[in-house]
């Protein structure tokens, strides 16, 4: 064996994480494809089909799966027999590979990291630094998994200490309820039992890391308690009937994972986080003998699928008013062509600065009677238009949503279910709240066939562009009466 060389470790982490934003991995196609397959509700089997197209999209164009190309989570096991040749710390030597990889021209990543989270937030421009972890064992090799993880999906960890006597699966059943649509199900469900608060919590992110298994656990099986458990919880948590994107369905999680560590007899620490459907993660080794190598899926691993357009409602975005918005019911499939604006978190929170100040937006950006898209893209590389440009979490947004309605914009697009005060807005100002599909980013971007920054362009990925959109599928959420499909449709499909 040669030596491990600091070029090898850094060049490794970056063809990771080029290799993980374009390809799902394989176990993870196969979930959703099951999924797809026995999917009885049109609205979650039309989701998926969507999810794998853009998949299927992705690892032949070599573009990011969501637009959200998330945080970088590294878990590091260093031998201590590897034969090192590094001339810096190595923690440093990954983020630079972290740099490298997200800032690969020829498929430009979404920078998604700030700096002084409490203050400025202001983004570090490279996606740096990643969250690592590390340990060591006898061997003579590194150990290296990659992972990167979506804020939506991160957002929905939850974390508690029980007493001994409580139930594990009474507390995550409480929280599968309420965890709603906005970490973009289906997706992968990691629990971490024992420790103390910090290592349930590590122990539920590593359980992520793991092959989606659960129906050869079903053909064999359990054979002990937390296999048990894992049987239970997927099961019942999918007879909750969240289905895919909230739209209520049968599949919500494609497998429930717990790792477990010995605890003090007093307390019992619980930790759940989810993995959403741009689940992305890889694990490889490094000996001596160069950079990791990775393998192309075959392509034949995604089925072909056509989407059903006979239900399908085309729309002029220009020739819609407030007043004929009321023709759109919650659960309708829409195409959507015309101009449309986006904005995310930090371009609300200025707008509503402006508004209150009582100052016009710049460049004579004009909110009237237009749909707000909640969505931070991807730079565009060749001749793209833009980069992949699924939505985001729009519960978020709930706190501006009065302000923006007195502006007067004709409806929202996003994605996730709206809280109730939002919900009672959007029936009292007779609006709409859309919704396009969490992990068809590079679908959705396909719709999309100009756009440009107009507004806060210091933003970065947050500025407020303008799209302009040609069959732009969307799912209409939330009806000029206040009628929900995050709530409808569930309840539909609930059995537990």
């Amino acid at each position: 064996m040669g030596k491990i060389t600091q070029d090898d470790i850094k060049q490794s982490i970056a063809d990771a994480i080029q290799y993980i934003s374009y390809y799902h991995p394989e176990d993870f196609v196969k979930g959703m494809v099951t999924a797809y397959e026995k999917e009885e509700s049109e609205a979650a089997k039309n989701a998926i089909g969507q999810i794998l197209i853009n998949s299927k999209m992705c690892a032949m164009g070599h573009r990011p799966l969501c637009q959200d190309t998330g945080s970088v989570n590294v878990f590091v096991k260093v031998g201590l027999k590897a034969d090192l040749e590094l001339t810096k710390e190595l923690e440093d030597i990954i983020n630079d590979g972290v740099a490298l990889g997200y800032q690969d021209p020829s498929n430009t990543l979404r920078y998604s990291i700030v700096s002084d989270p409490a203050g400025e937030r202001k983004n570090t421009k490279n996606n740096t630094p990643a969250v690592i972890h590390m340990s060591v064992d006898n061997s003579d090799k590194i150990d290296i998994t990659v992972a990167a993880k979506g804020g939506g999906s991160e957002n929905k960890s939850k974390f508690t200490v029980l007493n001994p006597s409580d139930s594990v699966y009474d507390w995550v059943m409480e929280n599968a309820r309420n965890m709603g649509a906005g970490w973009c199900p289906p997706g992968i469900l990691g629990i971490g039992i024992g420790g103390n608060p910090e290592k349930s919590m590590l122990l539920a992110k590593e359980s992520l890391m793991g092959q989606v298994d659960i129906h050869e656990l079903k053909e064999r099986g359990p054979q002990n308690a937390l296999e048990e458990l894992r049987l239970k919880l997927y099961e019942d948590i999918n007879k909750i009937g969240t289905g895919a994107q909230g739209l209520g369905g049968l599949t919500t999680v494609l497998d429930v994972k717990i790792l477990d560590y010995p605890c003090h007899a007093a307390s019992l620490p619980v930790a759940m986080i989810p993995n959403c459907a741009a689940t992305r993660h890889i694990h490889f080794e490094l000996n001596g003998n160069g950079p990791a190598k990775f393998t192309k899926p075959d392509l034949d691993l995604w089925p072909d699928i056509e989407l059903p357009m006979d239900t399908i409602k085309k729309v002029n975005i220009e020739d819609l008013t407030k007043e004929n918005l009321s023709q759109f019911k919650s659960g309708d499939t829409l195409l959507l062509s015309g101009k449309i604006l986006t904005a995310r978190d930090a371009a609300h929170k200025r707008i509503v600065e402006y508004k209150n100040a009582g100052k016009e937006l710049p460049n004579g950006v004009d909110l009237k009677d237009k749909f707000i898209y909640y969505v931070g893209p991807v730079d565009p590389v060749g001749e793209e238009k833009v980069g992949p440009a699924g939505p985001t979490t729009s519960t978020r947004m709930d706190k501006f949503t009065k302000d923006m309605m007195e502006i007067g914009i004709m409806g929202m697009i996003g994605k996730a279910e709206r809280k109730q005060p939002t919900i009672d807005l959007i029936k009292e100002y007779k609006s709409t709240y859309l919704i396009a599909t969490g992990g068809a980013a590079y679908l959705i971007s396909q719709s999309i066939k100009d756009a440009k920054i107009v507004a806060f362009e210091d933003m970065g990925m947050e500025a407020i562009y303008e799209f302009e959109v040609k069959d732009m599928p969307v799912t209409v959420a939330v009806d000029t009466e206040g009628t929900s499909i995050h709530t409808t449709g569930p309840a539909k499909w609930r059995t537990i």
